[in-house]
Order: C-alpha cells, then structure tokens, then sequence
C-alpha cells in the first residue's frame, strides 16, 4: 500500500487504546485516525474516515468484535487484526473472527498489559503493516465449509490405510496472513484418503489448538494441534502447536512428527523452513511442498531444500493471496515447480 496507513483502534481497555495508539503513532507511515471504546463508537468514527486496518478486541460491551467484523466485511471488507486476550475463551471467539474474515492475531495478556504491549511493539506493527498489504476481497473466493460427520472409526481406518500403503506420501503447507482462511478452503475440500499432511500456520500459542478443533469439525480428514511423536498417516492433517517448533521425521516406512522448543527462526516459531526442511531431510521427493499466503519470507528456502530433494513443489498465486509475500520469495529462489490458484490446491495435493 502507498502512503500512511489509517489505522482505527477498537477497544474497551483504555490501556490498550493508549498504549496501541502510542506504539502505531510513533511510527513513520501510520497514523492512528481514532480510538474507541467499542463498535458503535469506531462506526461513528468510521462514517468520517475510513481506516486502512482495524485493531479489533473480540470480549467488548454492546457490539462483541465478530459481530462487528462480519458487518464491516458485509459492508465494506476491510483488513482487521485481532487483538485477543491469552484464554481459551479468547481463543475461540477469534477463531471465530478469523473464519469471519480478520487477517492476524495480536494477543495479550490479563495482567500487565502495558508492559507487554511496549515490549511487543515490533510485533504490533508488523502486523498492522502486513494487514494494510492484505487483500480481504480475496476471502470470498474460498467455498462455504459444511460440517461433515466423523464415525468412531475415522481414526482406524486412516490407520488401516496407513499400514496397507505404508506412510510414504506426505504434503508439508506453510502459510501466515491468510492462512486460516486459505487452510480451511484446502482441507475442507480433501476427502478422508487424502494423503498424511504437516502443516505450519503462523499463530500464538493456546490458539493453534482452537483453530485445529474447529477445521476437525469441518473437515472430513482429521485435523489435530500435533503432539510430539504422532503420527503421519492418511487422512490425517497435524497442525505444529504455537510457540513451538515441529519437524517430520521417519522410523522405517513411518512418519512422526517432533514437537520441540528451540529458538525462533525468521522471526516465527513454529517456522515454515524449520518443518520443510526436515520434510526434505526425511521425505524428499515422497513429499510434497505447499507455501500459501503470508508476509515475509519464513518457508522459502526450505522449499527450496524440498525441491532440490526431489519433492514437488506449489505456491499459492497473487491474485488469491491475502498477502503474496512468502509464495514470492519462494518463486524467486526458484523453489517452486507450480503456481496457482487457492481453489486448485485440493486438487493438485489429490
């Protein structure tokens, strides 16, 4: 985006409006148009100037953040980052919002607010950037999802197809702003055969396992926050826990996952490289690579790993990323075997 960045903060903690107003003003490029203490208020403020990108609490009086959300993105789709406190509750509502159509996540705390919201400034700010780049048009290309039942015997049958065609055929996704959206139109197209998948979704902790119970209610495959040592079989989707690290590994014709703590890398942990690069290292040309919508570059040279380990590699294209930033800098590195539309991706893991 050129120019400033009108940025509306919305919500009912006067802290968090001026530490938030305090962090994005001192900002060259961003100027804060307002803050209010709830929806009705913002679309007083909004009906004079439109803001760019929306800081958004979901938990506030009158109007709650996801109701608010699904108006604006009715009325006028509009970047939105998600400001949620670190509780299950919180956790839930905005997976919510996600599935409504908000761009990221910023989380706080319960105590300290303050403290923590100066000590996350870089982090603020990246995100209210990576939201202005964001197209939120692109949301309505994704297909409605519909619920589908799970017998108990979903988990043995995925088991039983394992142990008849072996493990050998993994599909490792990486994606960031975006991602929960495009995540859900992939999955939700994969019938239960498909093929063991490891995915990478760039988000807080306590929030990952959230977002993973709601795509296993929609989906046909299983979907799971992985846990250390489980396994990659068919019809199985392993989402890496936030806040840690998750790499593919093999045992005979058997793939498991790693869930580890460790450092961050590119910024992120989980990080996109650190899971394509064991997924080149354990699979190689048994696997297949997909990087989807997200800023920056975390994922790109560990596809490129993946691809000259024999692995086919896909990134999502332009015109259906939220942000075109990591399939870029895959493209560029020359890691990627093809490109393409968000509604084909389904279809090219089948």
């Amino acid at each position: 985006m050129a120019g400033e960045i009108r940025v509306l903060v919305v919500d009912d903690s006067a802290v968090v409006r001026q530490v938030m107003t305090e962090i994005l003003g001192r900002e060259a490029g961003i100027r804060v148009i307002g803050a209010a203490p709830d929806p009705i208020f913002a679309l007083e403020r909004m009906r004079k100037e439109w803001p760019d990108v929306i800081t958004l609490d979901v938990e506030m009086p009158r109007m709650d953040g996801v109701t608010f959300l699904r108006k604006i993105m009715a009325e006028r789709p509009t970047p939105v980052v998600i400001c949620s406190s670190l509780t299950q509750a919180g956790a839930e509502t905005t997976m919510q919002a996600l599935a409504a159509g908000a761009v990221s996540i910023i989380t706080k705390p319960m105590l300290g607010l303050k403290d923590f919201l100066n000590g996350s400034s870089n982090d603020v700010v990246s995100a209210v950037r990576a939201a202005a780049q964001s197209r939120v048009r692109n949301l309505s290309l994704r297909p409605a999802a519909r619920p589908l039942p799970k017998g108990p015997e979903a988990g043995a049958v995925a088991g039983m197809q394992a142990m008849a065609k072996t493990t050998e055929s993994i599909v490792a996704i990486g994606t960031s702003t975006g991602g929960t959206q495009a995540l859900e139109s992939v999955l939700t197209a994969l019938p239960a055969t498909a093929p063991g998948i490891v995915i990478v979704q760039h988000m807080p902790e306590k929030f990952t396992a959230s977002f993973a119970e709601r795509l296993n209610g929609l989906c046909e495959i299983d979907v799971f926050e992985a846990k250390d040592g489980q396994r990659v079989v068919p019809g199985r989707a392993l989402i890496a826990p936030g806040g840690k690290h998750m790499l593919l590994k093999r045992s005979g014709a058997q793939y498991h996952v790693e869930v580890v703590d460790g450092p961050v890398v590119n910024r992120h942990r989980p990080s996109v490289d650190v899971l394509f690069r064991s997924a080149a290292k354990y699979a190689g040309r048994n696997a297949l690579g997909v990087i989807m919508t997200g800023m920056g570059d975390d994922g790109a040279r560990g596809l490129k790993e993946m691809h000259d380990a024999g692995a086919r590699t896909i990134a999502q294209d332009e015109e259906t990323c939220v942000v075109f930033g990591m399939p870029k800098e895959a493209i560029k590195l020359g890691a990627v075997d093809r490109v393409m539309p968000l509604q084909n991706i389904a279809a090219a893991i089948l």
